[in-house]
C-alpha cells in the first residue's frame, strides 16, 4: 500500500487553512486551533513549508505566516516531495542506485519507470487547490486514478 505521512496530509491542511485567511498574516495558535493540530506539530509543517517556497514567515510580535503562492499554483506532487522526498514507488525507479540487492538479476528492472512517471505526472495535475474546494475533480479535468 502505498501511504503519505501524517505531516504531507497536515501539510495540505495548513495550506488549506493558510488561503481561507486571505493575505492576512497567521500566527501558528491560530493555525493549530483552526486545523485542530497541535502547535508543534503546525510549526514543523510550516517550517517545511517554508523552506520548499510554499509560504513566507514574518516574524515579530504580529508575525506568522501567508501564502507564497495561490494554491492553484501548488501542484500536489510537490507537496509530496518537500515532506516526503522523491516520488518513487521502488528503490529501483528512474535511474536510482543502490536500495535492491536484486538489482542486476531483477527481470523487472527499470519496468517501474513509466509506471512511476505516471503517477508523478497525475499527482502534479491536482492541486491543493482542488483539494481545498468542495467541488474538486469536476469532470472538466484529466481523469485522475485513485
Amino acid at each position: 500500500m502505498l501511504r503519505l505521512s501524517k505531516l504531507t496530509d497536515y501539510g495540505v491542511v495548513v495550506l488549506s487553512r493558510l488561503a481561507a485567511t486571505g493575505a492576512r498574516v497567521a500566527a501558528v495558535p491560530e493555525l493549530a486551533m483552526s486545523t485542530g493540530l497541535q502547535e508543534p506539530t503546525v510549526a514543523k509543517v510550516l517550517k517545511t513549508l517554508s523552506q520548499a517556497g510554499f509560504v513566507d514567515s514574518t516574524r515579530g510580535a504580529r508575525g506568522g505566516y501567508r501564502l507564497a503562492r495561490a494554491l492553484t499554483d501548488i501542484p500536489l506532487a510537490e507537496v509530496i516531495v518537500a515532506f516526503e522526498g522523491p516520488i518513487a514507488l521502488t528503490a529501483c525507479v528512474d535511474g536510482a542506485v543502490g536500495g535492491c540487492e536484486s538489482a542486476g538479476l531483477c527481470p523487472v528492472h527499470g519496468r517501474w519507470d513509466p509506471v512511476n512517471r505516471a503517477v508523478r505526472e497525475a499527482l502534479t495535475r491536482i492541486t491543493v487547490a482542488d483539494l481545498a474546494s468542495p467541488n474538486a475533480f469536476v469532470e472538466t479535468r484529466a481523469p485522475v486514478y485513485t
